[in-house]
């Protein structure tokens, strides 16, 4: 996406989790479109205009938000989203013998950056 150029993963105390990084990737570069109509109607329900709502843009989980040095503001509520994880199973592959990875769903909040603040020297 052209617009994720845009994101700095810069973190102004150099602090930035490795956590906190995979959920800015996995948030930017997600395939998957099935929770937009869950975002736009949540983050519209909150008063937010529908043309400042870009998902992957402008909206993050919390730890996205971290790793783009900004943070949720206290008391903000986000829209809650569901995703799928992968996971390991109890399982062996027969062939590799290796555990098997399945996906399983996991609830998440995301936050509009309205929601947010610039941390201490950085920041989008």
């Amino acid at each position: 996406m052209e617009a994720n150029a845009n994101l700095s993963t810069h973190h102004p105390q150099g602090k930035q989790s490795q956590s906190q990084q995979e959920a800015l990737t996995r948030a930017v570069s997600g395939e998957s479109f099935t929770n937009f109509p869950a975002i736009f109607q949540g983050f519209a329900a909150k008063g937010i205009p529908e043309s400042e709502i870009k998902p992957r843009e402008n909206v993050f989980t919390f730890d996205a938000w971290k790793a783009l040095g900004r943070v949720v503001r206290r008391g903000e509520h986000g829209v809650k989203v569901v995703t799928f994880i992968d996971c390991g199973s109890k399982e062996i592959d027969a062939d590799t013998g290796e555990r098997k990875t399945v996906r399983r769903p996991w609830t998440t909040t995301v936050f509009h950056i309205s929601q947010t603040e610039a941390l201490k020297g950085g920041g989008l």
